[in-house]
């Protein structure tokens, strides 16, 4: 591990800490974030950033220079399903881009609580079948982190289940796919994950399934019949709590027949892809998923 994920590590328990005590409601999460907006690093010269209007979805078109026009990866945001805007990613996104070597889609859908499930399904349904319109499926994948991991594998089950032609691929980063919060390591790695909370997961869970089961596969993707869906390589940290939420989709993949990879980095935060910019481990994680990505598209 490297001393700059050490030092990254160090400062999402420090920020974790100050949170447990703070107990800062959504708005004023949102309100800070909107803030750091402006403090993300701009992607490289030669990026094509395009807003687009994507089926009734506002998104956001990225593709670096050695992008491929005919090849796109359908990037599906993290954060609890309450938080995310395309600026807090935009030096992230541009990372994809250049990894797979093609165009990425960022789509916002619809957040909670005000916007309960399935209106994040609904969006990102209809965002992809607008993509499907202007790029084969074959050569579209979808990518998500944290909440966005198991929203691209539930929307993965609703298009399969509507008889529509499936992306090529999949990549689930520290996905969230038990929102009924049963895996043992969010008790087992509690303590260790430097960065998440999990007193914080049932409230979160609840605001965006207002009332609904959250053992609908269309809301916990590990509750449903994974048959026929795409290759799928996911990422998890050893220290996560969300931890078993990867493992266990990835044993339901498995059984289904699909083919599946997962790789459980020793010590990682959650979702350290997003920090390529500071920590090796996120660049070299990167060029996994790029690599796994050109190889299906």
């Amino acid at each position: 591990m490297s001393v700059r994920a050490e030092i990254l590590r160090l400062g999402l328990r420090l920020a974790k800490n100050w949170h447990i005590r703070e107990r800062v409601p959504l708005a004023t999460a949102r309100r800070r974030l909107k803030r750091i907006e402006s403090f993300v690093p701009r992607p490289p010269a030669g990026t094509r950033t395009t807003a687009i209007d994507a089926g009734g979805v506002n998104a956001v078109r990225v593709a670096v220079r050695q992008a491929r026009s005919d090849r796109c990866v359908l990037y599906f945001h993290g954060g609890a399903y309450a938080l995310g805007t395309a600026k807090l990613v935009r030096d992230f996104t541009w990372r994809i881009s250049a990894a797979a070597r093609a165009h990425v889609l960022y789509f916002d859908y619809r957040l909670a609580p005000e916007h309960p499930f399935p209106a994040a399904l609904e969006d990102a349904v209809a965002a992809y079948r607008w993509l499907a319109g202007r790029f084969d499926p074959r050569r579209i994948a979808f990518m998500g982190d944290s909440a966005g991991g198991g929203l691209a594998l539930a929307t993965l089950y609703k298009l399969r289940d509507e008889g529509l032609a499936l992306p090529a691929a999949t990549v689930a980063v520290s996905p969230w796919t038990d929102l009924a919060l049963t895996g043992p390591s969010l008790q087992a790695n509690a303590a260790a994950d430097p960065m998440l909370d999990v007193a914080n997961l049932p409230a979160l869970a609840n605001g965006y399934l207002a009332g609904a089961d959250p053992r609908n596969h269309y809301a916990s993707p590990l509750y449903g019949d994974a048959s026929g869906l795409p290759p799928t390589l996911i990422h998890v940290g050893s220290d996560e709590i969300l931890r078993d939420d990867a493992i266990r989709m990835a044993e339901k993949l498995k059984a289904a027949g699909c083919e599946v990879e997962i790789e459980v980095w020793p010590r990682m935060p959650h979702a350290w892809h997003l920090y390529a910019r500071i920590i090796p481990e996120g660049r070299r994680a990167l060029a996994r998923i790029g690599a796994f990505l050109q190889t299906r598209l």
